[in-house]
Parts: structure tokens; C-alpha cells; sequence
């Protein structure tokens, strides 16, 4: 047997190395061929109870939404008429017209206080809040999304309505529908902002850039997709709150006017859906208005949910 400067055989080196990758691999129980062993019955079991799990879940989210849509559109379908978008409402007869402008005409004004208090809080709180201030503030607004709709309308009706003598009307309801959108716009505001790589900001800097530049036409610009949807989904979610148009704006047969914010009930769909009722109104032509309104707000709901996907996915696709 041959062997080496160091005096060790050769067939030793051999076996001494063989022993020592055994006792490595003496832990990993392969197969022959190297694949893993089987899954044994128990993490089976498990793993199909967990999948069940979810379906279970998504189920008891979707559900719901499908019987609604469904529920909606079987009362509806059956006595739509397209004329019902241009017919003035008379009374509890006629139409959708005048309620279909004032849910316009509150929802843009909303959206519009919104949309300029959030944006500019979300800068700062991305941006230029730090410490403490960025918590209390980062705080104060998710309160502020907790609160449910029904208590603010409460507060604007005692506060605006009844303290400041405005009475029932566009201006009323249009500030409580802001303060109810802000949180959803300050949020996405926020996290668009934060989601802008921090190179743009240095590379401004470098370049030498004030930052007032920077920030309007890097960073913000880079975030407006996201901002975007936050918009979209506050839009749909304050469309069909009803609760705080009943304290605020009531119901009227009559056009909303910009040159009577206050003391001139406005109509409303999400308002109609309520008042013209089966629960609330025996007449049968109310009721199917009621149906109608009700199909209408599902339709702008949807129509603005896909809207916003669509933003994010054509925003997606830009920037890879």
C-alpha cells in the first residue's frame, strides 16, 4: 500500500473521508434517487385545513357583496328605464334627476376640500414631520378614520346646522363628506410619497435642486398614481353614505344651487335610497325609485373602484 509525504495511506484518506461525509449526511433522510421523502398524513391534513381555511374566509367577505349586487340589481333591472336619469323628481313621482345632481354637485365639493387638506398633510407628514408631531398627527387621522359616519353627521348637525343657524344644505354636507374622506386621502398620500426611491431626492439634491422643485416635480409627480386612487376610493366610499346627508342636507324636489349653499335641502341619491323606501314608503313608484337609486350609486361604486385599478396597473406597467 502506497503512501504519502504526511505518512497517512491512501485507502485511509479514502475511507476517513467517506466516514466523515456519512456522518454529515446522516441527519437527511433522501431517497435513492435523491428526491425528498413523502409528505407524511398529518402536514397533508394540515395544509388542506388551512386552504379550507381561506375559502371559508373569502367566502364570508364575498358572499355578502354578491347578495347585495344581485339583491340591488333583481329590484332594479326588472323597471329600469334610461328616461329615469333626465325625469325631475315630483314629490315621491317622477325621477332620478335632482338627486343625481346633488350627489354630484356634494361628492365633487367634498372631494375637493378633501383632496387639497389631505394631500398637503400627507407632504408634510412624508416629508417634512418629524418626532413626535408626525405621530400625533399619523394618530389624529386614523381616530379620525375610525370615527363612524353617523357621529360626524351628528356633529355637523349640531355644530353647522343648528350652532351656526346654516340649516339643511349643500355647504353642511359637503364639509361633514370632507372631514369623512380626509383620513383615506392623507393615507394614500403618505404612503405614495414614502414609496418614491430616496436616489430621487439625493440626485435632486446633488444637482443642486431646491427642494421645493424637487418635491413638485420629482417626487410628487412619481406618487400622483397613487394619490390618484386614494382619491378614487374616498370618492366611493363618501358617494354612498347616507347617514350624514340626514343631519346635513335632507331631502328636497328641487335643483342643487351653488348660490344657496345653506338653508335649501339638498337631494341626494343615497338620501332617496332611504326615504323612498318600502320600509319608509308605501307607494309603489317610490319604491322603485328607491331601486333605481340604489343601482345607480352601485354602478358609480364600481365604476370608481375599477377606475383606480386601472390607474395602478397602467402606473405598474410604467415603471418597470
Amino acid at each position: 500500500m502506497s503512501e504519502r509525504a504526511g505518512g497517512r495511506p491512501t485507502g485511509a484518506r479514502v475511507a476517513s473521508g467517506g466516514h466523515g461525509a456519512s456522518g454529515r449526511h446522516g441527519g437527511a433522510s433522501r431517497s435513492p434517487e435523491g428526491m425528498w421523502p413523502p409528505v407524511s398524513r398529518r402536514r397533508k391534513a394540515g395544509n388542506l385545513v388551512f386552504w379550507l381555511l381561506c375559502a371559508l374566509a373569502l367566502a364570508l367577505v364575498i358572499a355578502p357583496t354578491l347578495w347585495l349586487a344581485v339583491d340591488i340589481i333583481g329590484k332594479a333591472v326588472g323597471n329600469w328605464q334610461w328616461n329615469v336619469l333626465v325625469t325631475r323628481t315630483d314629490q315621491l313621482q317622477g325621477g332620478l334627476l335632482q338627486p343625481l345632481l346633488g350627489t354630484l354637485v356634494i361628492a365633487s365639493g367634498a372631494i375637493l376640500i378633501a383632496s387639497i387638506v389631505s394631500i398637503l398633510t400627507g407632504m408634510y407628514l412624508s416629508e417634512y414631520a418629524t418626532g413626535p408631531l408626525r405621530s400625533v398627527l399619523r394618530g389624529a387621522y386614523e381616530v379620525l378614520a375610525g370615527i363612524p359616519s353617523i357621529v360626524l353627521g351628528l356633529v355637523g348637525y349640531v355644530t353647522l346646522v343648528v350652532g351656526l343657524h346654516w340649516g339643511y344644505g349643500l355647504l353642511p354636507a359637503v364639509l361633514v363628506l370632507s372631514v369623512l374622506a380626509i383620513p383615506y386621502i392623507t393615507k394614500a398620500t403618505e404612503s405614495s410619497l414614502a414609496q418614491v426611491p430616496t436616489s430621487y431626492r439625493e440626485g435632486a439634491d446633488a444637482l443642486g435642486l431646491p427642494p421645493s422643485w424637487t418635491m413638485r416635480r420629482i417626487v410628487l409627480k412619481s406618487a400622483v398614481p397613487g394619490i390618484v386612487t386614494g382619491v378614487l376610493i374616498a370618492t366611493a366610499i363618501i358617494i354612498g353614505e347616507t347617514a350624514p346627508l340626514i343631519y346635513t342636507s335632507n331631502f328636497s324636489d328641487v335643483n342643487p344651487s351653488l348660490a344657496h349653499v345653506t338653508h335649501l335641502a339638498v337631494p341626494s341619491l343615497p338620501y332617496m335610497v332611504y326615504y323612498f323606501s318600502f320600509l319608509a314608503q308605501p307607494i309603489k313608484h317610490a319604491n322603485i325609485l328607491s331601486a333605481d337609486a340604489a343601482l345607480v350609486l352601485l354602478v358609480f361604486v364600481l365604476v370608481l373602484i375599477l377606475l383606480g385599478r386601472v390607474i395602478v396597473a397602467w402606473s405598474r406597467r410604467h415603471a418597470e
